[in-house]
């Protein structure tokens, strides 16, 4: 199974490398974020990509996904609508049509 994953340096995106990394069935992890994600395995690949509302550039890099873990976010705490919505729903949209 070959694993894409959004937001492997949060605290939902490290357990989620984990444990695809521990998973036999899983051959391969693409990380894709902002910064590398800090962890060396001989499954693991980050992507580091800096705008992550354009997708569509490293596209190919997501081909052969089997499954796709978007671990991606903040908290809306402290934060206005217009600061919240490009972050939880316009990252969120573009890796969906990155993906199709």
């Amino acid at each position: 199974m070959k694993i894409l994953i959004f937001g492997a340096t949060g605290m939902i995106g490290q357990g989620v490398v984990r444990e695809c990394l521990r998973d036999p069935d899983v051959r391969a992890v693409t990380a894709v974020g902002r910064s590398a994600s800090g962890v060396h395995d001989a499954k693991l690949r980050d992507v580091i990509h800096r705008d992550l509302h354009e997708l569509r550039a490293i596209a190919p890099e997501f081909a052969g996904t089997d499954t796709c873990f978007f671990c991606l976010g903040v908290t809306s705490a402290g934060m206005s609508e217009a600061d919240y919505e490009p972050v939880t729903y316009g990252i969120t949209a573009a890796a969906a049509e990155a993906l199709v």
